[in-house]
């Protein structure tokens, strides 16, 4: 019994892992290295409940623990690294440079948003969950969801606007 439910959390981790990463790095505020903290507490509490989710939506449990987990996080004070203004200088960049600022510019706009608003965001518009799904995440009626998740988008939008400065 012990070495098949092995296998199949084994399976689901393998299969899973890199989805779940994004989503916890965008929940961290793009912080590798507490997404997968977050992540690796998420799955060790996974393995504890696998027989009793595994048949019905470990993923939607996994989810549910790394919300609840980043805003813990979040309201604990982290003393790591801390994100600096100006970047060390760059080696020359491909097509792929623009594709790259991009993202870690919303990764940036992302870690700005409270982790209610962030988590909402994520999870409606990145894991494309319905307002329902996001709801049953993150614990609250489904109207807060869409309130969280309006804010933060106007949010992002603010903070990603593109300050055009006049020429001449």
């Amino acid at each position: 019994m012990e070495h098949a439910r092995a296998g199949g959390y084994d399976a689901f981790v393998a299969a899973r892992w890199s989805a779940l990463f994004r989503l916890a790095r965008l929940l961290t505020g793009g912080d590798p290295h507490r997404a997968e903290d977050l992540l690796q507490e998420s799955l060790v509490k996974l393995w504890f409940v696998w027989s009793k989710v595994a048949d019905e939506a470990p993923e939607a449990y996994v989810r549910k623990v790394l919300v609840r987990a980043a805003a813990r996080s979040a309201r604990r004070r982290w003393w790591s690294e801390r994100p600096v203004d100006e970047l060390p200088e760059v080696a020359a960049a491909g097509d792929v440079s623009v594709a790259v600022a991009e993202r870690s510019r919303l990764e940036a706009a992302l870690a700005l948003l409270s982790p209610q608003q962030r988590a909402a965001v994520v999870l409606r518009y990145y894991q494309d969950l319905s307002d329902r799904q996001v709801a049953e995440t993150l614990g609250c009626p489904v109207g807060t969801a869409r309130s969280h998740a309006s804010r933060g988008v106007a949010r992002l939008r603010r903070l990603l606007v593109d300050v055009v400065e006049p020429v001449g």
